[in-house]
């Protein structure tokens, strides 16, 4: 595990650390072409420079966040912001179903938006993949 996201999860409490431990292992273990680095402050996993996913903590939960997520038609994934982006929230560790954690890790890998350009093209999300 990238040592910066590792010293992430470690400030995190006993609980939070748990969730992010978990998603930041299987996130690893599914996207293994992806770079992950702390970004804005919070884990985040890059293809080919495109940010795909990440996690943050929030004041009463753990946010997964998928940067192309609208895309991806799973109802449990809610909208998040003005562009594409759909987030997953949790509060304990028993929360996270793997299964869907990695259906929408595939997801993330084969529908993408190009935030990587987004200020270059002034705020216009042109599709990827």
């Amino acid at each position: 595990m990238n040592k910066e996201i590792q010293e992430y999860n470690d400030l995190q409490s006993p609980g939070d650390k748990k969730i992010c431990d978990i998603l930041s292992s299987e996130i690893d273990i599914f996207l293994t072409e992806a770079e992950n680095k702390i970004w804005h402050r919070h884990p985040v996993w890059f293809i080919d420079g495109n940010p795909v996913v990440g996690y943050s903590k929030l004041k009463d939960s753990v946010r997964l966040l998928f940067w192309s997520g609208q895309s991806f038609d799973e109802p449990k994934l809610k909208n998040e912001g003005s562009f594409k982006a759909a987030e997953a929230q949790y509060t304990t560790s028993d929360q996270i179903n793997i299964e869907d954690l990695k259906r929408w890790l595939d997801k993330a890998r084969n529908i993408q938006w190009d935030y990587k350009n987004i200020v270059k093209r002034k705020g216009v999300l042109i599709r990827l993949k």
